[in-house]
């Protein structure tokens, strides 16, 4: 299923990501996933929130830079090769894998993991045809009705 991600640049100075991550938290949004990767003056920290219009909006309001970007959201078995066979089936598709992290799931005996691809739509589909991709939105931000 397509969710949507929340990339943040954070500066590389300490308190930094705590402050991120209590903006979240004060404002009663949870995390499900989150992906950090550095360069020499930020970090983009990628999250993956019950709320991410709204944890966008109170970031931004704290003064921090983010955006929100289209991901698709893979649940495989939890086995040795889940995550091969799912990585091969975009590859036979020719889709490239631009980055990728694993996310909390509620399915037991499943690995959940998050892919930022171009054509996000397009693996969606195969994902899709290929039974890899099943969970809703709701159950990869972890909202509870």
């Amino acid at each position: 299923m397509i969710i949507k991600q929340v990339s943040v640049f954070v500066e590389n100075k300490p308190g930094k990501l705590a402050a991120v991550m209590n903006t979240l938290a004060q404002n009663d949004i949870d995390v499900s996933a989150l992906s950090l990767a550095d360069t020499a003056d930020f970090g983009v920290l990628r999250l993956i929130l019950d709320q991410p219009e709204k944890g966008r909006q109170v970031l931004q309001d704290s003064g921090v830079a983010c955006k929100i970007n289209h991901m698709v959201a893979v649940v495989m078995d939890d086995v040795p090769g889940g995550a091969a066979g799912a990585i091969q089936l975009l590859a036979d598709h020719n889709i490239s894998i631009e980055y990728m992290y694993a996310c909390i799931g509620r399915v037991s005996g499943k690995a959940l993991m998050v892919v930022r691809v171009q054509d996000y739509k397009r693996a969606e589909e195969i994902l899709e045809a290929n039974h890899a991709a099943v969970m809703s939105p709701d159950e990869i931000y972890r909202i509870t009705t």
